[in-house]
This record gives C-alpha cells, structure tokens and sequence, in this order.
C-alpha cells in the first residue's frame, strides 16, 4: 500500500505536540490561534495515552491444544485511547494540527495517508487477496489485521466518503481495525452524521456512523481565518474567461512543460481500467473538462493520472449548478486527487474558483475545493510542482 510514512526520530524527542505548537509560535512560524491552541491541546492529551498505552502482546505460542485454548476463548482487544474526529471549514488548519501530532506522535508503528488514497489501496487490496484466494469468503479480517501489523496508529486527512462501494465496506473494515487496537486520528470538512448523507444507500451507511460516535471523540476547529486564503495566486494557472487568449495561453504552458516532446493523444491503463487523455507530452497533460469529468470516473481514475502527470491543464471549466452536480462531484474528486498528490493545475474557466459552484447540495464540499485550488495556485505550491514536473521529465528521458 502507499501509505506517507515520516521521520520517527521525533517521536524519541519526549515532546507532545502542545509543546511544539508553543515552540513554532514562539519562532514565528505560526500564528497564536485560540482555536487551533483547544485542538493541539486534546492531541496532546491523546499523545499522553498513547506514550503510557502497553504495546501490543507478542504472537501467541504453543502447539495444538493451545491454538484451541486461544479459539475457545479469543483474547480481549488490546487497551487503547479514544481517537479524534476534527472537524471544521476548510483552511482552517486541522491538517496542520494533525500533522504536528503526528510528527511527534509516541509511537513507531504509524501511518498517514490522505483518505482518498486510503480507500484505494484498500479496494486494491481486497481485489489482490480474493484473487490469491479464490475460496475466500470474507476478505476484510485479514485486511483489518495487515494494517493492524503494520500501524498501531492511523491519521487521515480529509475524511469524506462519496462512494457507495466505500460506504459498505468502511463499517466492517472500522470495526475490525479497532477490535485490533488501531487508534485512529482523522480531519474532515463533515460531521460524523452528515457523511453521505442523502445519497442511495444512506441508511446502510448509518451503522458506520455510529461506530465513529462511539470509538471517536468529534472535535471542531473553527477558527475565524482561513490559513490557506490572501495567499499571492500567480495569475496563469487559473484563467477567467475561457476564451482564445486564454487557450493561447495554456498552448504556452503546456508546450514549456512539455520541454520539446511531440504532444499526442495517450490511453492510460490501470487496473484493467482506461483513461483516454487527449494531449500528452512528457510530464504535462491536457484535457477538455468535459471529457475528463463529464463521463462517469471515480477516485482511482484521477489518483491514477495524477500519479502519471505532474502537470495538468484543464480547458473550459463551466460554472455549475444543481443541474451539474454530478459534474461537481467529479471536479471536486479530481482537485482532491491532485492536491492530495501534490500535482500543477492550470486551467481556463467560466468564473474564479469560489464562484464556480455556490448553491445547492455540494456547495459546502465545493468551498473547500476552492480552497484548495487557491493554495494549488501559490508561489510555494508552484515552486515545488516545477521541480517535481522536472524531475519525472529527466526519469522518462532516456
């Protein structure tokens, strides 16, 4: 699985993260903010647990009469602390605060990972061990137990769920991984019971929801500033209108990213799916909105091609309504997929990002993406997506 593993040699520094919090604003490098101070301080409590939890028992020895024994009477969960659910609107700096918890976090078994590519690799995963084991009933135990094996702790950024097919395994697989002892950390944009909520299927989603209430505590961040606007936006990766000056515009982009190669239409396969991309050249690709999010496509479809091309360029993203919620829905997918992958976006447009989709079902979900896509469009966001572009040009040059 790609799972983000960082440095554990903070971990050994006996510092939670209320402390190095203190220390960033003493530095400068944070602002004092009374509502993230409230969050960092319930991490801290948790890092306390965490520091003082047992670690897990040993694997079991011994011959047959005890492996009955341990299957006549199977072993309590191991002890561990409640998890924490954030909450809050975007930019507010709950990614952040996760983050410095986790940096620091006491515990050598841990892994974060945006929740997107979560659910990816775990559907991946349960594709891999059905296959391995055709007579195999119910695949999600011994899911449940990998992930457990390798991560005493979980945190995941940017919690939703839009998926029927993730809606019904997440309940099994959440029970499982707690029975485990797992504790996990998540951010999200949602409630607890507004996840998927009006979508097919909701009912069936509620018993998950009630496994969050129980084995997590929800706390909001609901700071008063968004850390992620009045950020300097370089003007020419979102064009408005999209007219011919803007095109001419992008045609300029994409052939300096394309640093000489020939552009052609390329089809991306991947887990026996397709994706066909109208333009491609080296690390940059182009697409027309319409047919890279007006036919039906899913997480995996842009994780994929984020993975593939650093660089994207979008032509003539419309303003959408009601009507074109499902249109949203997959834009709003894709702006995941490339922030999440730290992706170059361009892209010429019908209005600026905040005004794309403000009314209707989705336009709270559609604000965060604004966001996002104001931060894609920053002097340090470009900075670091050039030299990433670059890098992957000199891999695939031979």
């Amino acid at each position: 699985m790609t799972y983000i593993n960082k440095d554990e040699a903070s971990s050994l520094s006996g510092r939670g993260p209320l402390a190095v919090y203190r220390e960033r604003i003493a530095s400068g490098d944070l602002k004092n903010d009374p509502d993230q101070a409230r969050v960092v301080d319930r991490l801290d409590q948790l890092w306390h647990e965490l520091a003082t939890m047992p670690p897990p028992a040993p694997p079991a020895k011994g011959g047959l009469l005890a492996g009955l024994a341990r299957r006549l009477k199977p072993q309590a969960p191991p002890p561990r602390p409640r998890g924490l659910y954030i909450v809050g609107r975007v930019g507010r700096g709950k990614t952040m605060v996760m983050d410095l918890f986790f940096s620091c976090a006491p515990v050598q078994k841990k892994e974060r990972i945006h929740f997107l590519r979560f659910m990816q690799d775990v559907h991946q995963k349960l594709h891999d061990l059905k296959a391995a084991n055709p007579g195999m009933t119910d695949p999600i135990p011994p899911l449940a137990a990998a992930i457990a094996a390798r991560a005493r702790l979980l945190c995941f950024d940017e919690f939703q769920v839009n998926d029927i097919a993730d809606a019904m395994i997440l309940g099994r697989l959440f029970e499982a991984l707690f029975a485990q002892g797992v504790v996990i950390v998540a951010t999200s944009n949602t409630e607890p019971g507004e996840l998927f909520q009006n979508r097919p299927g909701a009912d069936a989603f509620k018993p998950f929801i009630a496994i969050i209430r129980r084995e997590l505590d929800t706390v909001e961040l609901d700071s008063q500033r968004d850390y992620r606007r009045g950020r300097q936006q370089d003007r020419e990766t979102w064009l408005v209108p999209a007219d011919a000056q803007a095109r001419a515009r992008l045609d300029a982009i994409f052939t300096r990213y394309a640093e000489g190669e020939k552009a052609a239409p390329v089809t991306l396969e991947f887990s026996g799916r397709t994706l066909e991309v109208d333009q491609a050249a080296g690390s940059v690709a182009r697409f027309d909105f319409n047919s890279l999010c007006g036919t039906p496509r899913g997480p995996n479809d842009y994780l994929a091609l984020a993975r593939r091309f650093p660089v994207l360029i979008i032509d003539g993203i419309p303003s959408m309504g009601q009507d074109e919620a499902n249109l949203a829905r997959r834009f709003i997918t894709l702006v995941d997929a490339l922030y999440d992958n730290g992706n170059l976006l361009f892209a010429s447009a019908e209005a600026a990002p905040d005004q794309l989709f403000t009314t209707g079902e989705g336009s709270d979900a559609f604000a965060r993406t604004a966001s996002r896509l104001a931060e894609m469009g920053s002097e340090s966001w470009l900075a670091r997506g050039a030299a990433a572009a670059q890098a992957a040009h000199r891999l695939s040059t031979p």
